[in-house]
């Protein structure tokens, strides 16, 4: 269940504050298959299990843009900002994959507001963001992520 806050008013005093988990997700080679077709990212290690099973990963892996695309949901599932006249996806200071996501394993996002900061019209809440694969200790994917509520 996601945090709820009110308005510009209740963000600001949400700096620093841990948002918690998302839910998990399993990632299933039809969802690798997609999205290689809709970047033209057809690489043997994402959609051929057959030569994936004998290469470096022991199987088929989901592409790393895959897993940031999915930020987007879990990121949902972590903060509700509500009383706002537009939400924006400002961008990202930073981003890494440590680990590479097997088909078939479930990641999820654990979230942290790093910090909140006046902008024109709203504020820019930059997030800390970590992927995590169940059963793993290394973190498939960290992201510093930007954020702009407007009044």
């Amino acid at each position: 269940m996601p945090v709820t806050v009110h308005g510009i008013d209740e963000i600001r005093n949400r700096s620093g504050a841990d948002l918690g988990h998302s839910a998990w997700v399993e990632i299933a080679q039809a969802r690798v298959d997609t999205f290689a077709d809709a970047t033209d990212d057809h690489q043997w290690i994402h959609v051929d299990p057959e030569r994936a099973a004998a290469g470096p990963f022991g199987g088929t892996i989901a592409h790393g843009y895959l897993t940031l695309s999915l930020l987007i949901p879990m990121w949902s599932e972590l903060l509700d900002v509500q009383g706002v006249s537009m939400k924006v996806n400002y961008g990202l200071n930073k981003v890494r994959f440590p680990s590479p996501v097997r088909v078939g394993s479930k990641i999820r996002t654990h979230g942290r507001i790093a910090s909140v900061e006046d902008v024109k019209g709203g504020v820019e809440v930059v997030a800390d963001l970590t992927v995590e694969i169940d059963g793993t200790d290394k973190p498939a994917c960290v992201a510093q992520a930007v954020y702009r509520f407007y009044a």
